[in-house]
């Protein structure tokens, strides 16, 4: 499991086309993909699986916790993404509530676009 940041602090400008605002790249891709959100309420959880394609969550709201197979639990927020390799065993839960867009793919490389996140 990999921890990466998109918030607006890592993003660039764009002023282009008389643009004004912050741009955080995420994931370029030339295969298919599948992209989601999932809502979790209070107490929701994501129960563990193996990742059957390598799997991007971005936490787009709330906060929660994240394990895979090698690691403890660890705190995620708004602004954090996540990455699991394809066959990676993984969970997410929320004791408050939490929203992701979760992007599924063969080819993602979110390490191309994103900063990793400092534990």
């Amino acid at each position: 499991m990999e921890l990466f940041r998109f918030d607006k602090e890592v993003g660039k400008k764009v002023t282009h086309f008389q643009s004004n605002f912050v741009m955080s790249r995420i994931v370029k891709t030339e295969k298919d993909v599948q992209i989601g959100c999932m809502h979790l309420e209070a107490n929701g959880i994501i129960g563990y699986h193996h990742a059957v394609v390598p799997q991007l969550l971005l936490v787009v709201a709330g906060e929660g916790w994240v394990q895979s197979d090698d690691s403890p639990k660890i705190r995620v927020k708004t602004g954090d993404a996540i990455y699991w390799k394809q066959g990676e065993g993984h969970e997410t839960s929320t004791n408050s509530g939490l929203t992701a867009i979760v992007i599924e793919s063969e080819e993602l490389n979110p390490s191309d676009f994103m900063p990793l996140k400092d534990l």
